[in-house]
């Protein structure tokens, strides 16, 4: 008897988000930099495969309501298997931007669908299913950047990174999580498309998702605290290795810090996507963007490698505080063909924050330092969390996406 749809699409999310992840943390920053780059080039080419996803997301989620996940899961299986190897041709900032937004095409397309699969075959645990599917991705992005680091370690010779060997295993990662799309059986279309045959085209079908969605203030003010917490997420991981490297440490000890965070919120995720079911989610989501907001505030003030290593993992457990909560509360918030849209727009807001952080971030940090960089993302979630407060109600419940 074969593995389960979720135990395969687990399994995918692993492998995917380890390739996406080893493309950029640590060796990203340290690619720019070896090709000429400032602080405001890194986070340029940062934010160019979020930017990606907020074009994109949003499509592909209301896509996938309509012809099915599986078929979107496989476009995106096809970029996470090719994207990696042209970065082994690079030999210019500008076509590693470019690089940058072709790869963005994989993760902006994987993540909505195949959350809106898992919310579809799950109602009562939604927060918990939810949970262990962000931990199998969370796996992958705990391991990468101690890999990374480890290989780019290894790599440096008279003071140069061989990135090479991490872009080869980043495609490797990526071939085998296309496979496993393969493996996901085949599906009906949605009932959404069901629901919409013969009711008129894809466009107007479009405009009317795309008009309910921006009229749901619940939908958007939760969307709203994962745009903030990817905005500060976006500065760390995108200024953690620089801020590491002026402070003397090595690369194994950035992808340390960053690992840190990444498996603590791993950990976390299940519990606390079980809590919120069972204890509602909306006082988690604007407790968690509070507690990130002093997290921020903590690592401007980070001085050693411990002290780096703390913050990061506190931060890591508030970001598990929100999203175990906010991506379930998105979903009991909209009808069940629906769900591709919803988490579609989920990506594309995530994606501003994502893509302005790195960017926002970077002109700060050549202005003022990368300490201001760090006190930003801390306000951008307090007023998050703030505007969240305001616009939810006790009596939000699902309706038309």
């Amino acid at each position: 008897m074969g593995a389960s749809p979720f135990k395969i699409l687990c399994g995918v999310g692993l492998l995917a988000i380890f390739s996406s992840t080893i493309s950029k943390n640590p060796s990203l920053p340290l690619l720019v930099d070896s090709l000429g780059g400032n602080q405001a080039a890194i986070g340029l080419v940062a934010g160019v495969s979020a930017f990606t996803g907020i074009l994109f997301s949003l499509p592909a989620g209301f896509l996938s309501d309509r012809l099915g996940r599986r078929r979107m899961l496989l476009l995106s299986g096809a970029v996470f298997a090719t994207a990696p190897f042209a970065y082994l041709l690079v030999s210019g900032i500008w076509q590693l931007g470019v690089i940058r937004f072709y790869h963005g095409l994989a993760t902006a397309v994987f993540g909505p669908v195949a959350m809106a699969l898992v919310a579809d075959l799950y109602e009562q645990s939604r927060g918990a299913k939810l949970g262990w599917f962000s931990s199998a991705t969370l796996l992958g992005r705990f391991i990468a950047p101690a890999a990374g680091g480890a290989i780019l370690s290894f790599s440096l010779t008279g003071g140069v990174y061989d990135f090479a060997p991490v872009y080869l295993v980043c495609g490797v990662a990526g071939v085998m999580a296309f496979g496993g799309m393969l493996a996901l059986p085949r599906e009906r279309t949605s009932e959404a498309a069901d629901a919409h045959e013969g009711g008129g085209s894809v466009a107007a079908a479009w405009r009317d998702a795309l008009g309910a969605l921006l009229n749901n203030r619940a939908i958007l003010a939760t969307c709203g605290v994962e745009a903030a917490i990817l905005f500060s997420f976006g500065i760390f991981e995108t200024f953690l290795p620089i801020r590491g490297l002026a402070l003397g440490l090595s690369a194994w000890q950035i992808g340390l810090c960053i690992s840190s965070q990444v498996i603590t919120i791993a950990m976390s995720k299940p519990a606390l996507g079980h809590f919120s079911d069972i204890h509602g989610r909306p006082p988690q989501i604007f407790g968690g963007a509070m507690f990130g907001a002093a997290c921020m505030v903590l690592l401007a003030h980070a001085d050693s490698f411990w002290m780096m290593m703390a913050a990061s993992i506190l931060l890591g457990l508030a970001i598990s505080f929100v999203t175990s909560a906010s991506v379930a509360h998105l979903a009991d918030l909209s009808e069940k063909g629906c769900h591709g849209s919803v988490m579609g727009a989920l990506g594309s807001i995530m994606d501003i924050g994502h893509t302005t952080g790195p960017i926002i971030g970077g002109m700060l940090a050549v202005s003022f330092g990368l300490g201001v960089s760090f006190y930003f993302g801390g306000g951008v979630l307090v007023a998050s969390a703030a505007y969240f407060l305001l616009r939810t109600r006790p009596d939000d419940k699902a309706g038309q996406c």
